[in-house]
């Protein structure tokens, strides 16, 4: 594990780009932290490395983001069952060679494929957080 410690939004971003570079398609990456850690920003962040000019929002109400067959950026904040997730076709995605980014994944654990990559983003203060990998 490695522990990278952030000052602002604008250092947590640049990580964030940075990581994408070692993505592959299909790579699946479950964001963990507490609502507010930063975790739309670490998407934000991603998808520019991945050289995507779209603006990245939080899928919350929509349960998943896609951008250009890219990366797919999940929001299972809201989902209640993991039948629930099937249902919508969130499970589809996971074998569509994108990348795919999940918040609040434990709502669905079941439905992840097994060789996930977790990025957990700790709140530390009002600006500073801790990306561990």
């Amino acid at each position: 594990m490695t522990t990278f410690h952030s000052s602002s939004r604008e250092e947590t971003a640049a990580w964030a780009e940075n990581y994408a570079k070692q993505l592959r398609p299909g790579d699946v990456v479950l964001l963990e932290g507490e609502m507010g850690a930063g975790k739309t920003v670490l998407a934000q962040g991603i998808a520019r490395g991945l050289g995507i000019a779209d603006q990245v929002t939080s899928p919350t109400y929509a349960y998943v983001n896609s951008y250009g067959g890219i990366l797919h950026h999940f929001d299972c904040y809201r989902i209640r069952s993991e039948r629930q997730a099937y249902e919508l076709g969130l499970y589809d995605y996971f074998s569509s060679g994108a990348i795919c980014l999940v918040e609040w994944s434990e709502n669905i654990r079941s439905l992840l494929p097994p060789d996930c990559k977790v990025v957990r983003i700790e709140r530390i203060s009002d600006t500073e957080r801790e990306i561990t990998v």
